[in-house]
């Protein structure tokens, strides 16, 4: 795995022109990436649009994955009934979205996820977080399950951006938010094809997750670098991977 990753590395560097690599700080994602929540996600959605009329598949929330919850709804209502959704429609649904999602999510974490982002923090980089996530419930246990790793003004939420992922906005104010960094001073932990998508756009370095359902092809052709099966695999590999991003290649 670790000549994969070397040859990525190279091939990245490369297209973005690039000398090297001058890692200073990790983005990640929050939803399925720190925490096992992604089900309860599709599940809310799912029951929140259909009893609302919307013919819609709980597998495919999924792939809305990364968007913010009033993008998800105008997408939904475009597609369902040929207009946009009004301001009301979005307040009221995202609201009983996140009823159903507070009801339903445990707070579970992505085994080890702990371990990892406090290895990172030791090894002197900063950890943004990058989620299209306004849900209060899991925002607020950032501190409690990831102490000490996240301040307010490292996170970048659905609050934040105009334009969520799968736009590059998101990971382009976590650069910033991480100390005006560029490109290859970064590299992104993301779990969803959007989320790629917005960190490739962005010109960063991506490592994918396939911590839910998406197939680990649908994450490389959306532009991830490297695609890991879980996070203790890249918890297992990055003593061998760090070295590498502070090479010249």
């Amino acid at each position: 795995m670790i000549d994969v990753m070397k040859e990525q590395l190279h091939s990245y560097l490369h297209e973005n022109g690039f000398k090297d690599f001058d890692l200073k700080a990790v983005l990640f994602d929050m939803d399925g990436v720190l925490y096992d929540s992604m089900k309860h996600h599709a599940r809310s959605w799912y029951e929140t649009m259909t009893e609302a009329g919307y013919e819609c598949t709980s597998e495919e929330f999924y792939l809305h994955e990364g968007r913010t919850g009033a993008s998800t709804i105008n997408l939904l209502t475009e597609r369902c009934f040929n207009r946009p959704a009004t301001n009301d429609e979005v307040k009221s649904l995202y609201a009983r979205k996140s009823e159903l999602f507070t009801r339903y999510n445990n707070g579970d974490v992505i085994p080890y996820a702990p371990e990892m982002l406090n290895k990172v923090k030791a090894d002197g980089l900063e950890c943004v977080l990058v989620t299209g996530s306004g849900q209060k419930s899991l925002l607020d246990r950032l501190e409690q399950n990831f102490r000490g790793i996240f301040s307010y003004n490292k996170m970048v939420t659905a609050f934040d951006v105009k334009h969520g992922k799968p736009s590059p906005e998101p990971y382009l104010m976590g650069l910033e938010k991480a100390g005006h960094l560029k490109p290859n001073q970064a590299i992104v932990v993301e779990n969803a094809p959007m989320g790629v998508q917005a960190a490739s756009a962005a010109g960063i370095f991506t490592i994918a997750l396939t911590t839910g359902p998406i197939a680990p092809e649908v994450l490389s052709e959306a532009g991830a670098n490297i695609v890991l099966p879980s996070m203790q695999a890249l918890f297992n590999a990055w003593e061998d991977y760090l070295p590498e991003f502070k090479k010249s290649v």
